[in-house]
C-alpha cells in the first residue's frame, strides 16, 4: 500500500515500501531523521494506524505505549538497513522485535451482519505486536533477502523489492528514480 511522503524540498510523492513494518519506519526517528518525526503523543499514532496497511481506526495509545512503539521502529530502522546492505543483525534489535511481537496482537471481530470481518478497537500495545509480528514475517519469509535501501542520491529509505525480476532500485520512481535519469543526462550532456 503507497502512502505519501513529503521531501525535505517540500514536494510529495508515493512511496511503497512492501510492508507494514517498514511503513511503520517512514514514521520519523528522533535519532536518524528528526525533521521527518510524526509521532510526537499518542493521539499521532492512532491517526497513522488509520491511515496505514492496518486501517484501524480506533486505537487508545498511552504515552508509554507511544514509547514502545518509538522503540520498536528504531530497532525496526538498524535491522533492515543492516539486511539491506549485508551486515549482520544486532541481537538487541531481534530481542526488541521479539519482545514486541509477544504483547498480544489486535483482535478481529465481526460486524453485526455476520459476514463482514474487522479489527476491534485496540491498544497501541496491539499495534506495537502487529507491527513487529509483520517485521518476523518479513526477517524470515521469501522476501527477506529482497530489502533494498533506496539508491538515490541521499535517499535512505527501506523498501521490499515485490518486483518480479527483483531489480527496483528507488524507492520512488517519480522521484529518486527520475533525479538519477536527470543526472545521468546533464553528466553525458556535458
Amino acid at each position: 500500500m503507497p502512502v505519501t511522503l513529503r521531501g525535505s524540498d517540500g514536494v510529495s510523492y508515493r512511496f511503497d515500501p512492501g510492508a507494514l513494518c517498514l511503513e511503520f519506519v517512514t514514521t520519523g526517528g528522533s535519532v536518524v531523521y528528526p525533521r521527518y518525526e510524526l509521532l510526537h503523543e499518542p493521539a499521532d499514532l492512532s491517526r497513522w494506524t488509520a491511515e496505514s496497511r492496518l486501517g484501524l481506526d480506533r486505537v487508545e495509545t498511552t504515552p508509554e505505549q507511544l514509547g514502545r512503539a518509538k522503540a520498536l521502529r528504531a530497532a525496526l530502522w538498524r535491522m533492515a538497513a543492516d539486511r539491506a546492505n549485508g551486515r549482520a543483525t544486532a541481537p538487541a534489535d531481534v530481542a526488541a522485535v521479539n519482545e514486541a511481537a509477544r504483547l498480544p496482537p489486535p483482535v478481529p471481530e465481526m460486524d453485526e451482519d455476520g459476514r463482514t470481518a474487522r479489527l476491534a478497537p485496540a491498544t497501541g500495545d496491539q499495534v506495537v505486536s502487529a507491527i513487529a509480528r509483520d517485521a518476523i514475517d518479513l526477517f524470515t519469509g521469501p522476501y527477506a533477502d529482497r530489502m533494498r535501501e533506496c539508491a538515490g542520491y541521499g535517499c535512505h529509505l527501506l523498501f521490499v523489492d515485490t518486483s518480479r525480476p527483483g531489480r527496483r532500485r528507488w524507492c520512488s520512481m517519480e522521484r529518486c528514480g527520475n533525479r538519477d535519469k536527470v543526472r545521468r543526462h546533464r553528466a553525458q550532456s556535458r
